[in-house]
């Protein structure tokens, strides 16, 4: 008895000694160490033996300097963990490190929700967990080579009060480059729980708390199926296969209803790759030319470069190339696009509600974005038309990180024009090309870089004396960082520069090179913050800063009478701060807030004119005239740029749409031409050139029928404008060092109805759209060498009320398809003589108000056949044939109606360009 009373004695004693020893408190010192060494430097001063799997650790960057005095272990831990997925248990003397999870002695009661129901001897008999279990269970079940312990653990458990969803985000990544993939949808099976992957591949998911099975699905790639068990909110990533079977048609459905979906109005995106069977000018594949066809976008006529958006001036649309402003998008006055096709990815034309976080234009912002590279494999895309050559070369520079694309295209019009009969034609010259780089490269899941170098140029010089020659150029960088799941930013720099030359060579002495440039710097901070599943922030800051040379003449023979001229250079700081909220009341109401503000000041070194109050604005009223020294403000302007856009559905596919934007712009074109030429200036705001400003509501209906593969939206639009900029008759706008005398500032109003119906699948698909304009102005003064037509509204130069267009494409074959492409335009105002008077011995031609008249109406079809290469997956290059003509039906369409006076009577006569069918054939290639 008394051994036995001993052994218990010794052993209770042991169990006293043993629980004080583990329990004492420790003393350890971290320096930059890893969870690891943290790890071995606490077992080296304890009595703790740790358990853990390596391979958690293997890729551990933690870096850990701190020292403790007499702390308990499992404060320590905790201290150490709290930034990790790691938690911890401790059981005597060792110690459990679990990934994500917590280990309990039980199942918390709550585990699910709602408390567990538990028997006499504490077995759970709850419904609920063993359908959480057999639902996992079942879907394991469709693949044998799965089990319930194939489960994907996200974020870090913690014993904290538990929310009942958390936010799941990561990338989707696949293909031949491993590149971001859009438009893939992320959801839980048979739930509300959907998502829908941005243009990176990015995804944010709201998915309960606990079990899951989270699949993706899209056509163009195999489905992936993954069971999580979610304790917090976390990254999960995917990794697509392509899907290769051979199939007999696949229709490609991702944008399903995007058209009822979405919040804001006026919207257009065109994809570079799927407008190769528009039949076009010459063969030319035309991103820009494609966007004429659709409803609310206009030129002034056949050729022109300017763009016309819902009743504005060509000036009053921002083009940007990768986020850099093009100035001049256009080659050989507008008859081509400035943009190679084979390496433009697409473009987003916001021509009603704009984003906050663009500004600076008052009617459309053109988005274009280039192709990204194959990071894993050399790829190719070209073509070869009567014209003009066009190829695209991608390689990757860093296996499965980085890429560069090459682009370039050029014209051999030179070549045609030296081999024609026409002398004067074969002396003459007209030629351009372009070339771009873009560079990306991913430094890590977090961090990612991309650069774009784009450089154009056009020479031309037909039946004249004098060359011209115009060239964009710019220059982007860009760094995309995420965050967190929930945050993630870019940081942008850019710089754009637009030039043109005139060299002027004639058989006198008056030879001259006039010149003129436009250079701006940006930079910019954008960010994404998904706040929840309803508030989704986006807010950023910009800045930007002008250089115009207005223009220079350098007489280029010593024995001149010209006098050479340097006008004063122009400064401008342009700045904005922005914030946008992209708000889901609920599954049927979502609004769209967008505030910006937006500020400019002009800047020195410059010399202004005060001119007289009350007195119109010329030579005869100067007052005073003023220096300001370099950089310093001239004059401040700015404002609130409120934008609100507002969707609501009335059935799953029909919803109602309305946005209001207000904008701010602080730059300018001049022009004397009816259209946007390469000579055009562009001129900056200061003392007696105020800012442009217009607001504009819209109000649209969206429908999507036979499961979203037709789409139709009627939209409606009112716009008022002012300060718009119009010139004096006779206006001298180049060279001119006190431009302000020339230029005219009223209100403009817009308005209009668009139709659109488009048909993107099946073997007719195509688009038709519609639109009913009008564009107003009104320059009104109380002195009539201000005041035009009265000082009552009349219609701008490229007011034309009706504009019908049919894209169509008939699939003949797999191979072989036959498209079409008819436009149908009302005739832009004109101003007509209306008769003549004599003065001074002199006579004179009476013409009527401004833009009084019309020219006749424009319409054109084209028509073309595109041959498919055939489908074998094994061959050196993919080839497709575009053959077209271009005016099928000879219409000798006017672009314009000027009058000349011969014997003393006036006669009227037209151009027109294009006015016979012009045949072209085109070969298109891709490896």
């Amino acid at each position: 008895m008394k051994k036995i009373t001993l052994i218990l004695f010794l052993i209770a004693f042991q169990h006293i000694i043993y629980s004080q020893v583990i329990s004492d408190k420790i003393s350890v010192e971290f320096k930059n160490a890893n969870i690891k060494t943290a790890i071995q430097d606490i077992e080296k001063v304890s009595y703790f033996k740790f358990y853990f799997d390596e391979k958690w650790l293997e890729n551990d960057s933690t870096s850990i300097s701190q020292q403790y005095k007499e702390v308990k272990i499992g404060e320590v831990l905790e201290d150490v963990l709290k930034n990790t997925s790691f938690n911890f248990y401790i059981s005597e003397n060792k110690v459990i490190i679990t990934n994500n999870s917590i280990i309990y002695s039980q199942l918390p009661d709550d585990y699910f929700g709602i408390p567990l129901e538990r028997d006499e001897n504490g077995q759970i008999t709850s419904p609920i967990f063993y359908q959480q279990y057999d639902s996992i269970k079942k879907t394991n079940s469709r693949n044998p080579n799965k089990n319930i312990r194939d489960i994907v653990l996200i974020g870090k458990e913690t014993k904290k009060e538990k929310k009942k969803t958390y936010t799941v985000s990561g990338f989707i990544r696949g293909g031949k480059n491993n590149a971001g993939i859009a438009n893939v949808l992320v959801k839980i099976p048979n739930t509300e729980f959907i998502a829908t992957t941005d243009k990176k591949g990015f995804y944010s998911l709201q998915v309960p708390g606990g079990l899951n099975v989270i699949e993706t699905e899209t056509f163009s790639y195999n489905k992936v199926r993954k069971n999580i068990m979610v304790y917090n909110d976390g990254t999960l990533n995917f990794s697509l296969t392509e899907d290769i079977n051979q199939l007999d048609e696949v229709l490609i459905k991702t944008n399903k209803n995007k058209t009822a979906k979405a919040a804001i109005t006026g919207i257009t995106t065109i994809d570079a790759e799927g407008i190769k069977n528009v039949p076009l000018v010459l063969g030319e594949r035309d991103i820009l030319k494609v966007a004429l066809t659709m409803p609310g976008i206009k030129t002034a006529g056949e050729g022109s470069a300017g763009y016309n958006v819902r009743g504005g001036k060509e000036d009053q649309n921002l083009f940007l190339l990768d986020h850099a402003t093009l100035y001049n998008p256009s080659h050989f006055f507008g008859f081509f696009t400035a943009l190679n096709p084979y390496t433009t990815k697409k473009v987003d034309i916001y021509k009603g509600s704009i984003p906050a976080e663009f500004g600076g234009r008052l009617s459309s912002v053109f988005d274009i974005t280039s192709k990204t590279g194959s990071v894993n494999e050399f790829q190719g895309e070209g073509g070869i038309g009567p014209v003009t050559s066009n190829l695209m070369l991608s390689t990757p520079i860093v296996k499965e990180k980085s890429s560069l694309v090459v682009g370039g295209r050029a014209t051999y019009s030179d070549w045609i024009l030296k081999s024609l009969d026409d002398e004067n034609l074969k002396n003459s010259q007209a030629s351009f090309y372009d070339f771009i780089l873009k560079y990306n490269h991913k430094m890590n899941n977090n961090n990612d870089i991309e650069s774009t170098l784009y450089y154009s140029h056009d020479k031309f010089s037909v039946s004249s004396d004098s060359l011209y020659k115009y060239s964009n150029r710019l220059a982007t960088l860009k760094w995309n960082h995420t965050f967190n799941e929930k945050n993630k930013g870019s940081m942008i720099f850019t710089n754009s520069e637009y030039k043109f030359n005139i060299d002027y060579q004639s058989e006198g002495v008056n030879n001259f090179d006039f010149g003129y440039k436009i250079n701006e710097t940006q930079a910019m901070i954008k960010m994404n913050y998904l706040y929840s599943e309803k508030h989704k922030f986006t807010y950023g800051l910009s800045t930007k800063l002008y250089t115009v040379d207005p223009g220079y003449l350098s007489p280029t023979n010593p024995e001149t009478t010209l006098v050479p001229i340097d006008v004063e250079t122009e400064k401008g700081l342009e700045s904005a701060a922005y914030i946008g909220d992209n708000f889901k009341i609920n599954d049927k109401f979502l609004i769209d807030f967008g505030l910006r503000y937006s500020t400019f000041a002009a800047l020195g070194k410059s010399t202004q004119r005060i001119y007289q109050d009350n007195a119109p604005i010329s030579d005869a009223t100067v007052i005073e005239t003023k220096t300001y020294g370099n950089n310093e403000v001239i004059k401040r302007y700015g404002g609130l740029e409120p934008r609100v856009a507002a969707r609501y559905f009335l059935a799953d596919d029909f919803s109602i749409r309305a946005s209001y934007d207000k904008t701010y712009q602080y730059i300018h074109l001049l022009s004397n031409n009816t259209t946007q030429s390469p000579t055009d200036i562009w001129k900056l705001s200061d003392l007696n050139v105020k800012p442009e400003s217009a607001q504009q509501v819209s109000l649209g209906l969206y429908k999507n029928l036979k499961g979203g593969d037709i789409e139709l939206s009627l939209e409606g639009y009112y716009k008022k404008s002012k300060n718009i900029l119009d010139y004096k008759v006779g206006a001298e706008l180049l060279l001119n060092e006190n431009i302000e005398t020339e230029l005219l500032q009223g209100e403009g109003k817009a308005y209009g109805v668009e139709f659109l119906v488009k048909k993107q699948v099946g073997k007719l698909n195509g688009w038709l759209g519609y639109t009913y304009s009008r564009s107003l102005i009104k320059l009104d003064s109380q002195f009539n060498e201000e005041k035009v037509n009265d000082g009552k509204y009349f219609a701008s130069n490229f007011d034309k009320p009706h504009d019908f267009s049919a894209v169509l494409n008939y699939k003949i074959t797999k191979r072989y398809s036959f498209s079409s492409n008819f436009t149908y335009q009302t005739g832009r105002p004109i101003t007509y003589p209306i008769g003549k008077y004599d003065y001074g011995n002199e006579q004179y031609t009476l013409y009527s108000d401004r833009n009084k008249f019309r020219i006749p109406d424009y319409f054109r079809l084209d028509i073309g056949l595109n041959i498919e290469g055939n489908h074998k997956i094994k061959k050196l290059a993919h080839s497709f044939w575009n053959i077209s003509v271009y005016n099928v039906l000879g219409r000798n369409n006017p672009y314009s109606v000027f009058f000349v006076t011969k014997e003393g009577q006036i006669k009227a006569y037209k151009t027109s360009i294009f006015s016979i069918p012009i045949p072209s054939i085109t070969y298109n290639f891709k490896f």
